[in-house]
């Protein structure tokens, strides 16, 4: 029993604790701007986004699916409650997170995670790659500024400055690891661009002109809305839709980080920790959220590979919330835009490009819609939904093509009909014409020992096919179908009447094996 908690929380995994406290810190430093950001998008208070990155993080760290992985206040379930806050507030938009995590949790319980093995590498090229490209663009943000109520871009001596404090920052994130990995270069990066802007009193956009990232603890606050049906019809199909976004972002993170590590982690543990988080999300004022791409590869890159450097980020959050707000409002935002920028470049999948002339054609076009989908329209369970629904479609095409028919007649005078390929819906038409019903002998046998039944238009197939040669009084038989063909055609048994000849079973041989055995 002792040793299963300590597995729960992976105590007994190694921890380089100097690394994964300065991950942490560097993760917090990344993750507040943004979160700052996408409350401020929504309408909601700033301190939202801060109190969800608070939340997501301290409670995925601790009981997610994987180490390394770091959740916060996303914008891509954020965009999900604009419309809701817009239109009936933020009391609805506190409940509609919570009930979120509700499905999430339940998504978890019956795991369903592990439906996230049907995305094909195609689309997740696809996804990663348009993530890169939003995250990319996003940052161009930072070189605007708003004039007389209109956002343009910067000119002058504050575009200038700007540049060249975000290139400088990229540069030392570059070429620091040549030097030295004791501490994560984006912190070095940041550090290195506040006391230069700190010291030389430097005229650049900070932090504090974003929002400002001083408060309390956390309040406790039940949704003041009426609990009955027509308050579910409103917050419901939001709570769906964030539920999904939120599983598609984080699932899919969870296997980047796998495909990173060389581990694998644990879905419908990450679905229910995430949806835990979003329910404590909608009881203590927090805007949501989901596992977040660039914070998590920042992390890794930092070195982290156990589960305190998302600790170490959340605790880090609520003592600026609470104390260190002075200090890090005046961080420049150049030097978190370098950050970024380095994050997207390395998220891209550059690999890709190499690869892209060994691919299929239909891989191709599926990668490109779901990058194109991503970076257009900001949501990313819908560009992998279509990237699934399109992949699956010209698998069940090709598969249609497979099926053929070896033809014979034996010594009686029985025509025999070995398939190949899998019989399913794509493939019933090329199946039927197969067969010569005509000058077919008197008896006919099928033979599915490299063949299967997949799927009800199979079994409509041969209900056809048996009474066209029954009313050609002729009979045919199935031979060798498996045991769950045989499940299928026997559910089927009001709709289908088919001969099947049985195999015979050598016990006395199948006994001996077993006493050799």
């Amino acid at each position: 029993m002792k040793k299963s908690w300590f597995n729960l929380f992976d105590f007994t995994q190694k921890v380089n604790y100097k690394t994964e406290i300065l991950a942490g810190i560097t993760v917090a430093m990344t993750m507040m701007p943004e979160s700052l950001s996408f409350a401020i998008l929504a309408g909601f208070p700033p301190l939202m986004g801060l109190y969800a990155a608070f939340i997501m993080g301290l409670v995925t760290s601790i009981f997610g699916g994987r180490p390394g992985l770091i959740s916060g206040g996303a914008g891509a379930t954020v965009v999900v409650l604009i419309a809701l806050m817009n239109s009936n507030g933020i009391e609805y938009v506190l409940a509609a997170v919570a009930l979120a995590g509700v499905l999430q949790i339940l998504t978890g319980l019956f795991r369903l995670g592990k439906f996230i093995r049907l995305v094909p590498q195609s689309v997740m090229y696809g996804f990663v790659n348009g993530l890169a490209v939003i995250i990319f663009m996003s940052q161009l943000g930072q070189f605007k500024t708003v004039v007389n109520g209109q956002t343009i871009w910067m000119r002058g001596e504050a575009l200038w400055i700007m540049a060249g404090l975000t290139a400088l920052t990229i540069a030392i994130i570059t070429f620091v690891p040549r030097l030295t990995k004791a501490i994560p270069a984006s912190l070095i990066a940041i550090i290195v661009i506040f006391l230069i802007v700190l010291g030389f009193n430097i005229d650049t956009r900070l932090v504090r002109d974003i929002a400002s990232v001083s408060g309390g603890f956390p309040p406790f606050h039940v949704p003041q809305i009426p609990f009955n049906l027509d308050t579910l019809k409103i917050i419901f199909p939001y709570s769906l839709i964030m539920a999904g976004v939120g599983l598609t972002e984080g699932l899919l993170t969870l296997n980047l980080v796998d495909e990173i590590t060389g581990t694998r982690g644990n879905g419908n543990r990450e679905s229910i920790a995430q949806g835990s988080a979003n329910i404590l999300n909608g009881l203590f004022s927090g805007m949501g959220g989901c596992p977040m791409i660039a914070q998590t590869l920042v992390n890794l890159s930092a070195g982290a590979r156990a589960r305190l450097s998302g600790i170490i980020a959340s605790l880090t959050i609520l003592l600026i919330i609470l104390y260190g707000a002075p200090v890090i409002e005046l961080v420049p935002m150049a030097a978190l835009t370098g950050v970024m920028i380095m994050v997207a470049i390395g998220t891209f999948e550059w690999v890709s490009f190499k690869i892209i002339n060994k691919m299929p054609l239909p891989d191709i076009f599926v990668g490109i819609l779901v990058a194109i989908i991503t970076v257009y329209l900001h949501n990313l369970a819908l560009a992998v939904l279509i990237g699934v629904i399109i992949s699956a479609l010209v698998f069940a095409w090709e598969s249609s093509k497979r099926i053929r028919a070896k033809k014979y007649l034996d010594e009686s005078g029985v025509k025999h009909y070995e398939i190949y390929g899998p019989l399913f819906f794509g493939s019933v038409a090329a199946f039927n014409e197969k067969f010569d019903l005509a000058s077919d002998p008197k008896e006919i046998i099928i033979d599915f020992k490299d063949s299967r039944v997949a799927d009800m238009s199979g079994i409509e197939a041969l209900n056809k096919l048996t009474e066209k040669y029954r009313q050609a009084g002729k009979k045919l038989h199935l031979r060798h179908l498996s045991e769950d063909c045989r499940r299928l055609l026997k559910n089927a048994d009001q709709i289908i009447d088919v001969n099947i000849i049985e195999d015979p079973a050598y016990h006395v041989a199948i006994e001996k094996m077993d006493r050799k055995a």
